[in-house]
């Protein structure tokens, strides 16, 4: 590799302003995440009257759909640069689209007559599918467009504290109104307290996306994309399939995100908890929100951790460490549940009673293992989103293409498969203790329940870090690796924008 490598005049930094506001993208689609994927099987079956395995098995089965959709609207990304950008129309446009079609699912569809079944099953399905072309357009955003918002090692670890920041803004807000929605209207297997929690949801998703186009309206300019900056050349099909293929850290980045995903999904699934602080702990009004606030409170520390293990040591040293915190913490979480005894107070969660706080042993332990134990995950859980911005760079390093449109898909799939599998997997374990309908937090507590909850809150997502920590083990794009790849581009982009042709300036500045 030449040593003219270096020049801070193509170094691309973002404004604070711009680090703060973009990342609210992906709280504007967490909104939906909160919407549709925690509640949708709860809503077929209980509201609309849908076989329990069929609203849980679509939303899973419904990935077929997005295997062919998510690559057409990559590709359809990456081609675009019009008047308004590359990215703010997609995130305009994928609001818009996810807007209505929930707001008809949940508002409109429990209209239709029990008379017309196969009506509510078809809309049921159709507007799913147009949300989930929406969420692909707005989703992929927030992984395609990192890469015009910053390219500082320094600067990108902070994505993942705003970019937590604006989820909280978006999920941690809707988790939040949620519980007291059921509390003072209607309960979750009530069309009622969809039709107040829906409308709420849709104006703080398009508030929040338009905050985040004002992020990256500076950004989203030519002169920001990749190393050809006005001079980019299209990407052929035959080269797309090449550029994936050969990108290791990618393929390792989708199976951690995976596990990583896959292990917040079903531990925050509404089903989950509801069995967990209301069918077995037998408080889930008195549990729920001060669990929620005590993981949300833990995680801050953890996310300031992340951002400096990040800016040290690389984005891979510090996802594999916080995970780590999180999967042994979890021991003690799994071991807790294995202790409980259905009735037993010296075994069960309890903060408060008749007189006030009352708070045991077991309380304690659970509140110390689970607080430091999401703390350290939920700070994690979304850190392969940054990551996805240096798997894009690297592929312009190895190929000078830029093609962040269709590694954001990439990634929006994985990430789609992993939330909705989550829901499939609820309600399969549901269905297997013979409950014919998703249990709600005043579901009374049926045999075998307690082992579905310690399957789906603790093993599975310990089973997903594992995968996590193992496929890290080969991920080269480590911090120094990173500051190599950042400087051979930022040399190319430079020469490119004197004259040279790409070809040269890859001859010039070779991959290693």
């Amino acid at each position: 590799m030449s040593q003219e490598t270096t020049s801070t005049t193509s170094v691309n930094r973002a404004k604070m302003y711009q680090l703060v506001l973009f990342p609210l993208n992906n709280g504007a689609t967490n909104v939906y995440y909160v919407l549709i994927l925690s509640y949708i099987a709860t809503f077929g079956n209980n509201v609309l009257g849908i076989a329990t395995v069929f609203a849980s098995v679509m939303v899973t089965g419904m990935r077929v759909f997005d295997a062919i959709t998510d690559p057409i609207i990559g590709a359809l990304m990456d081609r675009t640069n019009g008047k308004f950008g590359k990215f703010r129309p997609f995130m305009l446009i994928g609001n818009v689209i996810m807007g209505f079609a929930v707001f008809m699912l949940y508002c409109i569809c429990p209209d239709i007559s029990e008379d017309q079944m196969w009506l509510r099953y078809a809309a049921f399905i159709a507007l799913y599918a147009i949300w989930v072309i929406g969420y692909t357009l707005q989703t992929s955003v927030t992984r395609s467009g990192q890469t015009v918002l910053t390219n500082d090692p320094n600067q990108r670890p902070l994505f993942t504290i705003f970019n937590t920041v604006g989820s909280m803004a978006g999920m941690g807000l809707m988790q939040f109104l949620a519980p007291i929605i059921r509390s003072g209207v209607a309960d979750y297997s009530s069309a009622d307290f969809y039709r107040v929690l829906t409308p709420i949801g849709v104006v703080i998703s398009f508030f929040l996306t338009i905050l985040a186009i004002v992020g990256i309206w500076e950004k989203d300019r030519p002169k920001y994309f990749g190393i050809g900056g006005t001079r980019q050349e299209k990407t052929k099909l035959s080269e797309y399939i090449e550029i994936i293929k050969s990108n290791r850290p990618m393929q390792r980045l989708m199976v951690a995100g995976a596990g990583c995903k896959l292990a917040l999904s079903i531990a925050t699934n509404v089903t989950v908890l509801c069995m967990l602080y209301g069918c077995m702990m037998g408080n889930y009004d008195g549990l729920y929100l001060p669990m929620m606030v005590l993981g949300y409170v833990c995680s801050v520390p953890f996310f300031i951790l992340t951002v400096r293990t990040s800016q040290k040591e690389g984005q891979k040293a510090s996802l594999v460490k916080y995970v780590r915190i999180a999967f042994l913490c979890y021991i003690g979480v799994l071991a807790l549940l294995l202790l409980w005894k259905q009735g037993d107070p010296v075994w069960n969660l309890r903060l408060f009673d008749a007189n006030g706080i009352s708070i045991n042993l077991y309380t304690v332990l659970f509140i110390v293992f689970f607080g430091i134990g999401y703390g350290a995950y939920y700070s994690t859980a979304d850190m392969p989103i940054p990551m996805v911005a240096d798997c894009s760079d690297y592929a312009t390093y190895r190929s000078g293409k830029y093609i962040p449109g269709v590694m954001g898909t990439l990634f929006s799939l994985v990430d789609k498969l992993v939330s909705s599998l989550s829901a499939t997997v609820v309600g399969i374990a549901v269905s297997v203790i013979g409950l014919q309908n998703l249990p709600t937090a005043d579901t009374a507590y049926a045999p075998g329940m307690n082992k579905v909850v310690i399957v789906l809150f603790c093993i599975i997502p310990m089973i997903a870090w594992a995968a996590t920590l193992i496929c890290m083990r080969g991920y080269e794009l480590t911090g120094p690796r990173m500051k190599e790849i950042q400087a051979v581009n930022a040399a190319r982009k430079e020469g490119i924008a004197k004259g040279m042709t790409l070809e040269a300036a890859m001859e010039k500045w070779k991959a290693e």
